[in-house]
């Protein structure tokens, strides 16, 4: 099965043209985060954690498959066999043998796997109804309190150690962006994906709330298209801008479906607008809904449709992420409204 790998999307964008002591650091602190605090190999008392064992063996597999190797570094050493975990380490402290780009970001994707792995268990695990054996897990560790639903009490325990478990990944989402920003890398994290990020003030202020407020699954489609609109800014490819706009139409669409104002007869992104911005509903101002509709006018309108024999529509760069950077923050806007 095919698996999208960061080496490959950023393949024609050269990240690095050197490896520096900046770049060792870098990707030995990614590693200990997946390795000590994601993915430990050994639980505290030295048993083996086999669930860990069995993600590092799948790691290995989808990565090595993906460079065309067969393995990512060889297991065995004379009488000797590594685990997979101890592949991986090796594979990650190796010297840089032909390009450092080529070296960097590989070993990136390999972050990015493993960082998404465990998202993606967190985000299926939320929505998995409590199992009886998690309520029996906590009743063993601690009783009830008095006159308290032992059954109760369990259910809303196991689901706080839930919680606990997507709040402490987010600390080492942070960790890992903060990173970044310490290796000067122009890189973020985010909901599986390691992507190239413009600043460190936009990153901080604009993409890192944006990320994390579209994280539900409700929002998956805009999660997509903006995902999208990022890869090709940063390959330089067709119309970035058209797919941050469809992010934001496609916000305003849940939107108003979500409150129960669509009604069928929309036609296009301007009915949807008008949805939210009538003096019934008042979700959006009126001067808002004006600035929306002009965004889409003007940015998105001309790139969704053929432009016959006339001039293809393009933007500049600075155009191109100033329209990426609008949806953001309007994307942002409109969900912390909900």
């Amino acid at each position: 099965m095919l698996v999208d790998i960061f080496a490959r999307r950023y393949e024609g964008t050269e990240l690095r043209n050197v490896f520096e002591v900046r770049d060792s650091r870098l990707l030995n602190q990614a590693f200990r985060i997946l390795s000590e605090d994601i993915y430990p190999y050994f639980f505290e008392d030295g048993k083996l954690n086999e669930a860990s064992a069995n993600f590092w063996i799948d790691l290995q597999s989808k990565l090595s498959r993906e460079l065309g190797l067969n393995e990512l570094f060889p297991q065995n050493e004379g009488l000797y066999k590594r685990s997979m975990y101890e592949v991986c380490e090796k594979w990650m402290s190796m010297p840089v043998a032909w390009s450092p780009d080529e070296h960097i970001k590989e070993r990136l994707s390999l972050i990015e796997l493993g960082f998404r792995t465990r998202e993606n268990q967190l985000i299926a695990r939320q929505d998995t109804p409590i199992s009886k054996l998690e309520e029996m897990v906590v009743s063993l560790n601690k009783r009830a309190p008095p006159n308290v639903d032992p059954a109760v009490w369990a259910k809303e325990q196991a689901q706080n150690r839930r919680d606990e478990a997507v709040a402490s990944f987010r600390s080492l989402v942070d960790e890992l962006n903060t990173r970044f920003r310490q290796a000067k890398y122009g890189l973020n994290y985010h909901n599986g994906y390691i992507q190239v990020s413009s600043d460190d003030l936009v990153q901080i202020e604009i993409e890192t709330p944006f990320w994390s407020l579209i994280s539900d699954p409700i929002w998956k489609n805009v999660d997509l298209d903006m995902k999208e609109a990022l890869d090709l800014r940063d390959s330089d490819g067709r119309d970035p801008a058209f797919y941050a706009a469809r992010a934001l139409e496609s916000t305003i669409k849940i939107i108003s479906d979500h409150r129960g104002w669509t009604h069928g007869g929309e036609k296009g992104a301007h009915s949807y607008i008008e949805n939210l911005a009538s003096k019934k509903n008042g979700f959006v101002n009126e001067w808002e809904s004006t600035l929306l509709k002009e965004f889409f006018t003007h940015v998105r309108n001309p790139f969704g449709h053929g432009a016959g024999s006339g001039k293809m529509p393009s933007l500049s760069r600075t155009q191109t992420e100033w329209a990426i950077e609008f949806s953001m923050i309007w994307i942002k806007n409109l969900v912390r409204r909900l």
